[in-house]
């Protein structure tokens, strides 16, 4: 019983640390989202194209046996 209550403890130690983690990470991502979005914006047919590309080459790596 006492390892259970032991795995628990580092378990809710590590969830609080993965929340405080996101909670900084989300502050930070939120002006970088919106610096994205105005690139985007300026110039779409090259975001269009990277997706595409992207797209593609994920299509052919997971498309191999």
């Amino acid at each position: 019983m006492e390892n259970g209550s032991k795995m628990m403890d580092d378990l809710r130690s590590a969830l609080a640390g993965a929340e405080q983690m996101l909670r900084e990470t989300a502050g930070d991502a939120e002006p970088k989202m919106r610096e994205l979005e105005a690139r985007i914006r300026e110039h779409p047919w090259a975001a269009v194209g990277i997706a595409a590309g992207i797209g593609l080459i994920a299509g052919i790596v997971l498309s191999r046996k």
